[in-house]
């Protein structure tokens, strides 16, 4: 049996643990795996940094362990008092000089690329806009001058600069795409704004990267980048209604009853709730849910289990958090209207 004071020699082997297991994870959302000219610019300023503080440990650990072994008191020493030094001009000026110079070397390159990130956006009359608006607990997405808008997923096209223009109706979040770029606080009543651009074909995890609420980290979005080809025909497809089915028809009327409310399901419409324009094309229910006719069930019943906080009503008997108003449905209307949901897609 380990006696308790020895438990102290397990400490290196979690440090060592922990140290490891920080190189875990998904690599859609990892800064150090850049994806587009933005990531790539502030990789770079984090790795001169991360060079300069490691030039800076080094030296000084160097000096501190030469002065440590050099003048250490050696068998047979008396126990003199060494030579009171009062200063040193030279000593002064290099640890004064040397630290401005680390200063600039690492301040004018994060100037320049922050100020041309401001540039990019206000010059590049080509860019794609794109307003984002953070909500509790989702995003909903705006594009201004393709007239459509979706939510949860947002599909940009490869090789183009996408200028965000960037906000909040309830409290401040923060939108963040670790693989395309840093993070941007999004506040209400404000607007931030800064681009993006994604070099490959691929889909990207986003995150809000600030507490925002009790499912603050259940806040997940996708970004989809597509060829210019097929960029166009999502757009083409989003503004070209979904053909209702015959045997749909019924779940179609329950969700005009009880979802039309706040659920658009067209290519403009906004809400209090996510546009659910092409909602059967989407592999995530809620964000976080695999899309399946389960997890529909689960959300529709009761969303508060599954993102505290929520502001979606349950319709579902027994709910954990019941929302005055809310009317549960039978299990049959839910599947119908699960039914329904599963004709609005996108081809």
């Amino acid at each position: 049996m380990i006696r308790w004071q020895n438990l102290w020699r397990f400490i290196p082997l979690f440090g060592l643990m922990m140290l490891l297991l920080t190189g875990c994870g998904d690599e859609t959302i990892s800064a150090l795996r850049p994806r587009g000219p933005v990531a790539r610019d502030q990789l770079f300023l984090m790795k001169l940094s991360f060079g300069i503080m490691l030039l800076v440990v080094v030296v000084v650990f160097v000096i501190y362990l030469y002065v440590l072994v050099r003048f250490r008191k050696k068998k047979g020493d008396k126990d003199i008092i060494p030579k009171q030094v009062e200063g040193s001009h030279t000593l002064e000026i290099i640890w004064t000089v040397v630290p401005i110079i680390l200063l600039l070397i690492l301040a004018v390159p994060t100037v320049k690329y922050t100020f041309q990130l401001l540039e990019d956006h206000r010059d590049n009359k080509d860019a794609l806009p794109v307003k984002v608006t953070a909500h509790a607990f989702w995003w909903q997405f705006e594009y201004p001058t393709l007239g459509i808008s979706t939510a949860q997923d947002l599909v940009i096209p490869t090789g183009k600069k996408i200028a965000f223009e960037l906000t909040a109706s309830d409290v401040k979040h923060s939108f963040w795409v670790p693989s395309l770029g840093g993070k941007m606080d999004t506040n209400p009543g404000l607007t931030n704004v800064y681009y993006l651009q994604a070099d490959e074909i691929d889909t990207f995890k986003g995150k809000c990267a600030e507490l925002c609420g009790a499912s603050h980290s259940l806040m997940d979005f996708k970004v989809k980048s597509l060829d210019a080809a097929a960029f166009d025909q999502w757009v083409a497809d989003m503004k070209t209604p979904s053909t209702v089915p015959a045997d749909a028809k019924a779940g179609e009327t329950l969700f005009k009853d009880n979802c039309l409310s706040c659920h658009a399901v067209n290519a403009q419409g906004l809400g209090a709730g996510p546009n659910l324009n092409g909602f059967a094309s989407r592999e995530l229910v809620a964000g976080i849910l695999p899309h399946n006719e389960q997890s529909l069930r689960d959300w529709i019943k009761d969303p508060q289990s599954i993102k505290p906080g929520a502001k979606m009503p349950a319709f579902g008997e027994n709910p954990l958090e019941p929302i005055p108003g809310s009317k549960p449905l039978q299990e049959q209307q839910i599947n119908d209207i699960i039914k329904y949901l599963n004709t609005l897609t996108v081809k």
